[in-house]
C-alpha cells in the first residue's frame, strides 16, 4: 500500500511514517518545513519527502493519506483529498487499527513528563529484553530512533491530549486503548483547543473508560484534578505515588541527595531498591516512580527496572546539558508551562546549591525563557509566571512578535532582575556579557528558540578566547 503523510516531519507523524515503513508499506510525505533531524531519519528509512503542501505531491495518487493535526480546512491538499474522495485517516486512528489493537499498550499521559516517562518505560522494557515497540514525541537517547514497531506484545506510547485531526476533535490518546495507563499530572494547558480544565478532564475520562478491568491506572494520589476525574468512574485497579504520610499505600521515593540524583524506591513501604542516575529534580523522581510501576505491571521486577534507570539517558531537550564553557553550563529544557518551569528550576537550584556548599562559592541560576506555546503566547499563564521563575537569580525573557501580552507586569512581579529582549542576538550578548564562572544557564522553550543554545556557547567561547 502507498501511504502519504501530511505533516510528516513532526515527531509523532514521523514516527507513524517509520512504523508504516517497517510494516512494509511504501511511504511518502510532505511538510511545510522539511529539515533535519527528522528529514534525515526518514530519508535513511527510504521514505520520500517533499517540501510544502502542493497538490502535485498527490498526482501519484496514494491508497491512503494520513492527515496530521496541524492540517485544517482550507489547506490546498486537504481540499484536494476531500474533492477527489481520496481515502484519508488520522495518525492515531491508523496506529490503532494497524498496530495497537493487538498489543499490550502502555500509555503515558499527563500535562508534564510524558516524553521522559515514555522513554524510561521503553528503555526499562528494552533492558529487560522485551523488545517493545514505541512511539515517543521526542528523541530518546537510549535508542537510535523515536519510533519502532518492536516485537509483540508491548507497545509504549506517549499519550497526548491534544486533538487528533481537523475531522476528529477528540484527544489523540482516546485512540490508544491502553492496558497500562499512567497519568502523570493534570493541569490546564492547550488553551487554543480547551476552554478550561474540565474540558481536559472530560477527555481524560474518555481515556480512563477504555482501560480494561485487568489493566492498571497509575497516578499521583493527591492531585485534585486527577482525583476528580477518577471519581467520575473508574473500572480498573489503581496504584498511586504517595507522600510520606501514606507511603504504606503506594509508590514512594526517599531522596538520598537533595537534587534527586539518588533516591530509595518503596512500594507499600517495602524497599524495592535505590536509583542512582544522572538525572536531577523531584519531577524526574516522579517520572521514574511511574516508569518503574508501569514496567512492573508489564512484568518487569522492580529491581530490574531500577537497574535499567541507572543506565537511562534523558531524552533530548529535557534538561539536556548542551555544553560548558569557562565553568558556565548551558542547559536546554522543553519547559513551557509554569508548573514545568517551577520544577525544572527547583531541580537545578538544588543541584547548584550542592556545588555551592562543596566549594564554598555562590553559584547562580540564570533562567532564559521564550513564551512560545499557544497557551503562553496568549497570556493565560502570565499571572503565575513570576512565581514559577522564583528559583532563578536572574531572568531573561524573549518577547517575540506573537506574544500577545505585555511583559511589564512580569518585570514588576519578579523579585530578581528580569531583562526583556525582542532580538535573540541582543539577548545572547546581554546574557554572555553578564555571565560569570559557576553560572548555570537554563534555556526554556518548546521551540528551537533561534538556536540560542549554540549561539550562547559560541559567544562564551569568543569571550574566553579574547
Amino acid at each position: 500500500m502507498h501511504i502519504h503523510i501530511l505533516g510528516i516531519c513532526g515527531t509523532f507523524m514521523g514516527g507513524i511514517a517509520a512504523i508504516a515503513k517497517q510494516l512494509g508499506h511504501r511511504v511518502s510525505g510532505c511538510d511545510a518545513n522539511v529539515y533535519p533531524p527528522m528529514s534525515t531519519q526518514l530519508e535513511q528509512l527510504g521514505i520520500e519527502l517533499k517540501q510544502g503542501y502542493l497538490t502535485e505531491h498527490l498526482k501519484d495518487e496514494p491508497d491512503l493519506v494520513i492527515v496530521g493535526n496541524a492540517m485544517s480546512r482550507g489547506n490546498v491538499m486537504v481540499e484536494y483529498i476531500l474533492d477527489r474522495n481520496i481515502a484519508y485517516t488520522s495518525g492515531p486512528q491508523w496506529l490503532l487499527e494497524n498496530v495497537l489493537k493487538d498489543r499490550w499498550v502502555v500509555a503515558i499521559s499527563g500535562t508534564h513528563g510524558k516524553t521522559t516517562t515514555s522513554s524510561m518505560v521503553a528503555w526499562i522494557l528494552e533492558y529487560a529484553h522485551m523488545k517493545p515497540g514505541f512511539l515517543i514525541g521526542g528523541v530518546p537517547q537510549n535508542f537510535d530512533c523515536s519510533a519502532r514497531l518492536g516485537d509483540a506484545p508491548f507497545f509504549v506510547i506517549e499519550a497526548d491530549e491534544y486533538d487528533t485531526a481537523f475531522f476528529d476533535k477528540r484527544s489523540k490518546f482516546v485512540h490508544y486503548r491502553p492496558r497500562t495507563l499512567v497519568i502523570n499530572n493534570m493541569e490546564f494547558d492547550h488553551a487554543d483547543i480547551f476552554d478550561d480544565l474540565s474540558d481536559i478532564q472530560r477527555q481524560f475520562h474518555h481515556l480512563i473508560r477504555m482501560v480494561p478491568s485487568n489493566g492498571l491506572v497509575l497516578s499521583p494520589k493527591n492531585e485534585a484534578a486527577i482525583t476528580e476525574t477518577l471519581a467520575q468512574g473508574c473500572w480498573t485497579p489503581t496504584e498511586f505515588s504517595v507522600d510520606n504520610e501514606s507511603k504504606k499505600e503506594g509508590w514512594h521515593a526517599e531522596k538520598l541527595i537533595a537534587d534527586g540524583s539518588e533516591f530509595i524506591v518503596r512500594f507499600k513501604d517495602e524497599i524495592q531498591g535505590s536509583v542512582k542516575w544522572n538525572l536531577i529534580g523531584d519531577f524526574n523522581i516522579d517520572n521514574g516512580l511511574m516508569a518503574i510501576a508501569a514496567a512492573r505491571h508489564a512484568g518487569v521486577p522492580s529491581a530490574v527496572a531500577i537497574d535499567a534507570l541507572a543506565e537511562f539517558i534523558n531524552t533530548k531537550r529535557r534538561l539536556e546539558l548542551r555544553g560548558e564553557v569557562n565553568h558556565v553550563r548551558v542547559f536546554d529544557d522543553f519547559a513551557h508551562h509554569p508548573t514545568a518551569i517551577t520544577k525544572t528550576l527547583a531541580g537545578v537550584r538544588a543541584n547548584v546549591d550542592i556545588a555551592s556548599v562543596q566549594d564554598n562559592k555562590k553559584r547562580r541560576v540564570i533562567a532564559v525563557l521564550e513564551p512560545r506555546s499557544n497557551t503562553m503566547k496568549s497570556g493565560v499563564h502570565k499571572d503565575t509566571l513570576a512565581t514559577s521563575l522564583s528559583q532563578a537569580d536572574v531572568v531573561y525573557l524573549f518577547q517575540g512578535e506573537q506574544v500577545k501580552w505585555s511583559v511589564e507586569t512580569l518585570i514588576q512581579d519578579c523579585q530578581q532582575p528580569c531583562i526583556v529582549e525582542t532580538n535573540i542576538d541582543a539577548l545572547v550578548a546581554n546574557i554572555t556579557e553578564n555571565s560569570q564562572a559557576g553560572d548555570t544557564i537554563v534555556v526554556m522553550s518548546n521551540g528551537d528558540f533561534g538556536n540560542i543554545h549554540d549561539k550562547l556557547l559560541a559567544e562564551l567561547n569568543n569571550r574566553k578566547e579574547s
